[in-house]
């Protein structure tokens, strides 16, 4: 569960390879102010990198919202996209799966590098995110 609200550090549009990056610069600093330790850092920057990657390729781009929460000590994130919508969530989650020429452990890799984990989707409406790492 998202704690509490939290400090927006900051919306990007999700729009290319570049705005994935900056996804991630922007959690990794807002993780370091924290005090997050490398390993858990690295773990939700991989998660943050895969969901605003396929908000670019599969969702027709989006934004993502990162926040920060201090008194929890907690970050989290809002990927939205304006895609066709994910049809089995379930299905999708599982290792294997795949709509591209990946590995398929995408979307549930990134479920299993974070503390929280929520995901919304509804056909031709696209896809909503949820997703915290505890500090």
């Amino acid at each position: 569960m998202i704690r509490e609200e939290g400090k927006l550090v900051e919306r990007i549009s999700l729009r290319s390879d570049r705005d994935v990056a900056r996804a991630r610069r922007v959690v990794t600093q807002a993780m370091d102010k924290l005090g997050a330790r490398a390993l858990g850092r690295t773990r939700f920057v991989t998660a943050v990198s895969e969901i605003a990657r396929n908000a670019v390729v599969h969702g027709q781009g989006g934004d993502i919202s990162v926040f920060s929460h201090d008194r929890s000590k907690q970050v989290s994130v809002i990927c939205e996209d304006g895609g066709p919508g994910i049809e089995d969530i379930d299905t999708a989650l599982q290792d294997g799966f795949t709509t591209g020429r990946g590995l398929g452990r995408g979307l549930g890799g990134a479920q299993r590098l974070c503390d929280v984990f929520e995901i919304e989707s509804t056909p031709d409406t696209g896809v909503t995110i949820r997703m915290a790492v505890n500090i």
